[in-house]
C-alpha cells in the first residue's frame, strides 16, 4: 500500500476513537495553557477555529445560578420548621432574670387598643396581642402600628368561637383565615395561637402546629372582662407577678376602660420592681 493510499484509507472504528482522543487532548492542553497564560498576565493563545467556520452560538438556558449573585455572606436559607404538636399550651415563658409577658386578647378595638399602645410606647416595652380576624378587618391600621412598634401579634381565631364545639374543618378555617389577614396587615404570619376561652382540644393543637403556630395560654388572669374595678386588676397583676409569668388582659370585647387605666399604673410599678417586660420566642427554632 502506497503512502497516498494510506492517507485516503477509510478510518476504522479504532482509528476514529484514537483520532478523537488525540483531538480532545490537544484541546484540553490548549485550554490549560490559556489559563496559565492569563494568570501570568500574558495574552492566552486561542485555539484556531475548525476549518468549517465558527460553530453556531447556543443560547444558555436561564438558571438560578446565573440569575442570582454569588455571595458567601449569611447563613443558608432553610425552610421554617413546623412546631411540634403539643398536648398542652405554654403557661409560662423562660428567660433570664425577672421576665414577664403582657398579653391582650380579642382586639384590636379603635376605642381601647390605641391607648394601650400609647402606654406601652411611653415605657418602651413590647407586648403580645392575640387578635381576632374580624376585628383586624375593621382596624388594619392598628395591626400595622403593632408591627411598627415591635409588638407580637398572635392568632385568636376569626370570630372567637368555642372551638371544642366546631368541626375540624371549621376550626381550621377560623385559624387559617386569621393567619392570612395577620400576614396581610402585620407583614408575617402569626407564630403563636391562643384558643378562645382557653378551650383546647387535640384538633386545635394539631391544626395550630400545621399552620406554624405554638399554643400559648396564661399564668395570671386579670378577669378584666368582668369589669372588677381598676384597683382589682392592678392587684391581680402585682400579686401574681413572678419570673416567666404570662398576664392575660383584654383590649376589646366590651368596655375595656378599666384595663386601660390599670395598665397605666401596674406597668411602671412592674418596671420599678425590676421586672423586664418581654415577648416569648418560639420553642422549636
Amino acid at each position: 500500500m502506497t503512502k497516498d493510499q494510506s492517507l485516503t484509507r477509510p478510518l476504522t472504528r479504532r482509528r476514529a476513537l484514537l483520532a478523537g482522543a488525540v483531538a480532545a487532548g490537544a484541546a484540553g492542553t490548549a485550554g490549560i495553557a490559556g489559563v496559565i497564560a492569563t494568570l501570568a498576565g500574558e495574552e492566552p493563545v486561542r485555539p484556531a477555529l475548525p476549518a468549517t467556520g465558527p460553530q453556531p452560538h447556543r443560547a444558555l438556558k436561564p438558571s438560578t445560578y446565573r440569575l442570582e449573585p454569588l455571595t458567601g455572606y449569611g447563613p443558608p436559607r432553610v425552610a421554617p420548621r413546623r412546631p411540634l404538636v403539643r398536648h398542652r399550651p405554654f403557661l409560662r415563658v423562660s428567660g433570664r432574670g425577672r421576665t414577664i409577658v403582657l398579653t391582650f386578647d380579642d382586639g384590636p378595638d379603635a376605642r381601647y387598643t390605641p391607648h394601650i399602645l400609647d402606654t406601652l410606647r411611653d415605657y418602651d416595652v413590647r407586648a403580645m396581642f392575640f387578635v381576632c380576624g374580624e376585628m383586624v378587618a375593621e382596624n388594619k391600621d392598628l395591626v400595622a402600628r403593632m408591627a411598627d412598634e415591635g409588638h407580637v401579634v398572635g392568632n385568636h381565631t376569626w370570630s372567637h368561637p368555642l372551638l371544642t364545639r366546631l368541626s375540624r374543618a371549621r376550626i381550621r378555617a377560623e385559624m387559617e383565615r386569621t393567619c392570612d389577614i395577620v400576614e396581610e396587615t402585620y407583614g408575617e404570619r402569626p407564630a403563636w395561637f391562643r384558643a378562645p376561652y382557653g378551650a383546647w382540644n387535640r384538633a386545635t393543637f394539631q391544626l395550630g402546629a400545621e399552620l406554624g403556630m405554638e399554643p400559648l395560654a396564661w399564668t395570671v388572669d386579670t378577669l378584666d372582662w368582668m369589669s372588677p374595678g381598676t384597683r382589682t386588676i392592678i392587684h391581680r397583676v402585682e400579686h401574681g407577678a413572678a419570673p416567666g409569668v404570662v398576664v392575660l388582659s383584654h383590649d376589646a370585647g366590651g368596655d375595656r376602660s378599666q384595663s386601660v387605666l390599670a395598665l397605666r399604673t401596674y406597668l411602671p410599678e412592674l418596671l420599678d420592681s425590676g421586672y423586664f417586660v418581654t415577648v416569648p420566642e418560639r420553642k422549636y427554632t
